[in-house]
């Protein structure tokens, strides 16, 4: 009997994709099924960046489809395609676009630029393109990170053109300014920088735009969540009650704001002495896990207290580079993974999919 491309999808419903938790027909991952006698074709479309699970999920497709009598050679074309999808009401995504990331905490000192780079490094090695725009104007420290030295180019004196360091578009005020040079400027001044360095920077083809917010939740914050096109939030935390506190604060703005909080990390979660490898939660221990338990959000995953994390940050080469497949690095592209996974779960934009309709006197 020939094959049917309905028994190729009922074979292809076994599959699941363990990021989803749904299997593939159900998450909508498979296209253009093609049937020739016993040949079989089709595309298995990831909406997220996961190139280190691609190849796992093909094989596990085309040995599905295997089990079916009579099939003969089975090609699967696999690809990553990013959706753009829907921000705060009343706002559009930028131009260039497709998805702004706010990576914020309640207070400072919680590891929030160290993450938030690392996390667009992670999403960035999954097979996106990411920027990056470094929003703490007061301690821009992503220049440092990335270790990009130099200034900003414009063509035509008002857009500039983004930076480039290990494989990221970034943006800061700290290319715009000498090191030592402070900030003294009030919130509407900041504001409008900001802004300016978001709306005004020549983006490329982004995927996603990871925005290292300014700690806190002041003027400033609240300012921008309500003008920045922001797809979904991450909040940074330390287990200890002092900074729960705080990012308790960080996550009602963006809820009264409208913008989704993608989940919950933990930092400095447990420190393991380098020496003789003594286990302590300094900082306390659980109380990420029970935040976002309390909140009905995800908890995205704990980074331990880990001087390798500081020192490669400080060298401009952070973990997700400095050591891509050590134990650090894995945890932060489960995180990336797990929060690009969220944003592919949300509504997409469909603005742009309408016409414009203009109504005039004849």
């Amino acid at each position: 009997m020939p094959v049917h491309a309905d028994a190729v999808l009922d074979a292809l419903r076994k599959v699941l994709d363990p990021n989803l938790n749904k299997d593939l027909v159900s998450a909508r991952q498979i296209k253009n099924v093609q049937v020739d006698g016993g040949d079989v074709s089709f595309d298995l479309e990831l909406g997220y960046p996961g190139k280190s699970q691609i190849d796992g999920l093909r094989k596990a497709a085309i040995a599905a489809v295997r089990t079916l009598p009579e099939v003969g050679n089975v090609s699967v074309n696999a690809s990553i395609r990013i959706q753009t999808h829907a921000v705060q009401r009343g706002l559009k995504p930028l131009p260039n676009v497709k998805n702004i990331i706010a990576v914020a905490s309640g207070k400072g000192g919680v590891g929030k630029s160290t993450t938030a780079v690392n996390l667009a490094l992670a999403l960035s090695a999954e097979g996106a393109r990411v920027g990056i725009l470094d929003a703490d104007i007061y301690g821009p420290s992503q220049p440092t990170m990335l270790g990009i030295h130099g200034r900003p180019e414009s063509t035509d004196g008002q857009i500039l053109e983004p930076m480039t360091g290990q494989g990221l578009q970034a943006m800061s005020i700290g290319f715009l300014i000498d090191e030592d040079t402070p900030m003294v400027w009030r919130g509407p001044m900041v504001t409008s920088a900001l802004e300016q360095l978001l709306k005004q920077t020549n983006w490329k083809d982004l995927d996603y735009l990871v925005v290292d917010m300014p700690p806190g939740t002041g003027d400033i914050q609240l300012t921008l969540s309500q003008k920045v096109p922001v797809t979904g939030a991450v909040i940074v935390t330390t287990p200890q009650d002092i900074a729960l506190l705080d990012a308790r604060k960080g996550l009602k703005m963006f809820e009264k704001v409208g913008v989704p909080i993608l989940g919950l990390v933990e930092n400095m979660a447990i420190h393991v002495c380098s020496n003789c490898g003594h286990q302590e939660h300094i900082f306390g221990q659980g109380g990420g896990q029970k935040m976002a338990a309390d909140y009905n959000i995800h908890y995205l995953g704990g980074l331990p207290l880990d001087i390798r994390i500081r020192e490669q940050a400080d060298s401009g080469r952070p973990t997700v580079v400095a050591d891509p497949d050590g134990e650090l690095s894995l945890v932060y592209k489960d995180i990336a993974r797990k929060v690009a996974v969220r944003i592919a779960e949300q509504a997409r934009d469909m603005s742009l999919k309408f016409p414009t309709i203009v109504v005039q006197n004849t």
